[in-house]
């Protein structure tokens, strides 16, 4: 399950963004930012967090309004081995890893801590930091 996260507690509604009609996204994929209140399925690690969809994003289905999580409870997949209290970013595998030295785009912070392929809580707070 790369590059998606599961919904454990709701602590703020969802956000509306706009995504591409052509581009099928999965339910609790981390979505990338890359325009205002605009947003992408098809992220790279290094690309701004938007947030987390809400729902399934079918290709082609006319729809161009996905709502997005901000905040809120999530579990994910370790990449790596995560420490409690501290950032997570993702990994080019698409799963969830430490933040290290230059990495600038924030998923949120680790609520637990997980080894690779481990599942792990983590609070959603996407965050750009200029570490370098």
């Amino acid at each position: 399950m790369a590059n998606e996260a599961t919904l454990v507690f709701e602590t703020a509604p969802p956000i509306p963004f706009t995504v591409g009609n052509v581009t099928g996204i999965e339910k609790g994929t981390i979505l990338g930012l890359v325009d205002r209140f605009t947003a992408s399925g098809s992220r790279t690690y290094d690309m701004p967090v938007a947030g987390i969809a809400v729902s399934e994003k079918i290709a082609s289905d006319g729809n161009t309004s996905l709502g997005c999580f901000r905040q809120g409870i999530f579990r994910g997949t370790a990449s790596g081995t995560i420490v409690i209290g501290k950032g997570v970013v993702l990994c080019p595998d698409g799963n969830l890893g430490p933040v290290v030295v230059n990495d600038e785009q924030m998923v949120g912070i680790a609520l637990e801590s997980a080894s690779t392929t481990e599942t792990f809580l983590f609070e959603l707070k996407p965050t750009t930091m200029e570490l370098a």
